[in-house]
């Protein structure tokens, strides 16, 4: 009994365990592209049901906020 209550209680709490702060995951992201050499972008935290059709890069809070990569001109 004391397993099933355990196993609950790690299922309950690993969503919020595993969440990134946006800021923290958007900072991640950029050092990679900086690493592969891409210029001229942009990286904006929205919300998830903003996100349209841009190009999602990555899901934090969550998967409340969608980080969101752009081209610049």
């Amino acid at each position: 009994m004391k397993h099933i209550a355990l196993l609950i209680a790690a299922l309950t709490l690993a969503p919020q365990v595993l969440a990134k702060p946006c800021e923290e995951l958007k900072t991640e992201i950029a050092a990679k592209l900086d690493a592969k050499g891409v210029k001229n972008y942009t990286l904006e935290v929205v919300p998830a049901d903003q996100a349209g059709d841009k190009k999602v890069v990555g899901s934090c809070e969550g998967g409340k906020k969608k980080i969101v990569y752009a081209k610049k001109a």
